[in-house]
């Protein structure tokens, strides 16, 4: 059992090659994008969801300018998330492979 962790933990000089091609991929893997931000963003950016954009960040500012409100913009931001995922979801499978 200890001859076996010492070869495990010594390796063979093959190996240690070997690692260097896998830590390349690793660094290139972080530099991936992932697609659903993307088009998220360019969503955001169409007539109908800036209305609603423009909605929820009226009653923030609105919510936020009191200081004892009941007050909540959850309708206005659920609003803002249906849209946005309405259009992302006619675009994000064209973009799977």
């Amino acid at each position: 059992m200890v001859l076996e962790r010492k070869m495990l933990t010594n390796g063979d000089p093959e190996d240690e090659e070997e690692d260097a091609p896998e830590e390349e991929e690793e660094e290139e893997e972080e530099d991936l994008v992932d697609p659903l931000e993307t088009i998220r963003a360019k969503c955001e950016e169409t007539e109908h969801c800036v209305h609603y954009k423009e909605r929820l960040e009226l009653c923030e500012a609105r919510v936020s300018s009191r200081s004892n409100t009941e007050e909540e913009c959850t309708e206005e931001l659920f609003d803002f998330l249906h849209a946005r995922d309405h259009c992302v979801a006619s675009k994000l499978f064209h973009n799977v492979k």
